[in-house]
C-alpha cells in the first residue's frame, strides 16, 4: 500500500506577483489592491495548488461580500423612502446573501491549516459546515420574505417613489449577477461546493429583483396588490435555492461524488500497464479538495518494486487528469493464481462490515 500527496509536488508554479504599492504605502490603498486584484494563476494553478485555491476562495468571498453589501444597502434606502414589500423581501435576501461570505470566509481561512493527529484530513471539511450554515441562512431569509409579503397582503399600504424601486431592481438584478457569475466561475476553479452554491444563490436574487421591477410596474398601472404577490413569489423561489443548495451541500458531506468521477478513476487505472482488475474505488470531497483509494490487482510472482513503480505511474496519470485530487491511496493485490493462506487475512472483517 501507497500513499502519496499531491499538493507537494506542484511548487514549480509561479509565484512571483507585482505587489508594488509605489513608495506612500498608504493602508487604505494596499488593502484595497489586495482586495480586489486577484493573483495571476490560470485555472490549472489554483486547482493544483491547495492554499492557492483557498487564496482565490478568500479574495472570491471579501469582493462578493462588497459587492453585495452596496447593493443591498442601495435598496435599503429605497425601502424606507417607498415601503415596497416586495423591495423589502429583495433586500432582505441581498442582506442575507452578503452575509453568507462570512461563514464561508472563516472556513477558507480554517482550511489553511495543516492537517495534524487530530483532524487527520485537515480542515477542508469547514467548507462543507459553512454550505450547510449558508443553507439555513437562504431558509431565514425566504420564511421573513414571505411573512413580510403576507403581513402587506393583510394589511395594504400605499407605496411611493415607484421610479426608485424600480431603479432598485435593476440595481438587484446587475450586482446579484456579476457577484453569481464571479462566485461560480472561482468555485468551479477551485472545486468548492459552498462557493458554487453561494453563486447560485446569487443568481436568484438577481432573479428576484427583475421581480421587483415587475411589481413596481404593476403598482403604477394601478394594481397595488401585485407589490406584496411579488414578495411571496420572491419567497417561493428562495425556497427552490434552499432545496437545491442543501441537496449539493448534503452530497459533499455524505462523501457523494458523480458516478462519471469513479468511472474515470477506474478507466485510467485499468489502462496501467500490468493491472489485472481495479476494485474497491472510494472517492470524497474534502472541502475544495478530493482524496481516492482502490485496490489494483497485479501477478502475484511481480516484484514489490515493480508493483510500485506501476502504482506510481497510476498516481501520475490521476494526478494529470484530477487536477483538484490532493491524496490518493493504491493497494496492491497479487492475484490468486498462487493464493497464499495469509494474503487476505483482512478480508473477512471488511466483508463482516460491509453486511452490517
Amino acid at each position: 500500500m501507497s500513499e502519496h500527496k499531491h499538493d507537494d509536488h506542484h511548487d514549480d508554479h509561479d509565484h512571483d506577483h507585482d505587489h508594488e504599492h509605489g513608495n506612500s504605502r498608504n493602508p487604505l490603498v494596499e488593502w484595497f489592491q489586495h482586495t480586489f486584484t486577484p493573483h495571476s494563476h490560470g485555472h490549472q494553478a489554483a486547482a493544483l495548488d491547495a492554499a492557492l485555491a483557498t487564496d482565490r476562495g478568500i479574495w472570491a468571498v471579501k469582493v462578493s461580500l462588497v459587492a453585495l453589501l452596496f447593493t443591498a444597502a442601495f435598496q435599503v434606502v429605497i425601502v424606507a423612502i417607498s415601503g415596497s414589500v416586495a423591495l423589502l423581501a429583495d433586500t432582505i435576501h441581498n442582506f442575507s446573501d452578503a452575509l453568507t461570505a462570512i461563514p464561508l470566509g472563516l472556513a477558507f481561512t480554517l482550511s489553511r491549516r495543516a492537517r495534524n493527529s487530530r483532524y487527520t484530513y485537515g480542515y477542508g471539511r469547514a467548507e462543507d459546515i459553512a454550505g450547510v450554515i449558508i443553507v439555513l441562512m437562504i431558509l431565514f431569509s425566504a420564511i421573513e420574505a414571505i411573512y413580510q409579503s403576507i403581513l402587506k397582503i393583510m394589511n395594504p399600504q400605499p407605496i411611493s417613489n415607484i421610479g426608485w424601486v424600480a431603479v432598485a431592481g435593476v440595481i438587484g438584478f446587475l450586482g446579484n449577477e456579476l457577484v453569481a457569475i464571479f462566485r461560480t466561475r472561482i468555485g468551479k476553479q477551485i472545486g468548492s461546493a459552498a462557493l458554487v452554491a453561494d453563486g447560485n444563490h446569487a443568481r436568484t436574487d438577481g432573479f428576484t429583483s427583475l421581480a421587483v421591477l415587475a411589481g413596481a410596474i404593476g403598482v403604477w398601472l394601478g394594481y397595488p396588490l401585485l407589490d406584496p404577490i411579488v414578495g411571496l413569489g420572491i419567497g417561493a423561489a428562495i425556497l427552490v435555492i434552499v432545496w437545491n443548495s442543501a441537496r449539493d451541500i448534503y452530497y459533499r458531506v455524505m462523501d457523494a461524488v458523480e458516478p462519471e468521477v469513479t468511472e474515470s478513476v477506474e478507466k485510467i487505472a485499468s489502462k496501467a500497464k500490468n493491472v489485472m482488475e481495479v476494485n474497491n474505488v472510494a472517492i470524497r470531497w474534502v472541502g475544495h479538495r478530493q482524496r481516492a483509494e482502490f485496490h489494483i490487482t497485479v501477478d502475484c510472482q511481480m516484484p514489490t518494486c515493480e508493483s510500485h513503480a506501476i502504482a506510481e505511474t497510476i498516481r501520475h496519470d490521476l494526478f494529470h487528469a484530477m487536477p483538484a485530487l490532493a491524496d490518493v491511496t493504491i493497494h496492491v493485490d497479487p492475484c490468486e493464481c498462487e493464493r497464499c493462506d495469509d494474503t487476505h487475512l483482512g478480508e473477512h472483517h471488511s466483508a463482516l462490515l460491509l453486511r452490517k
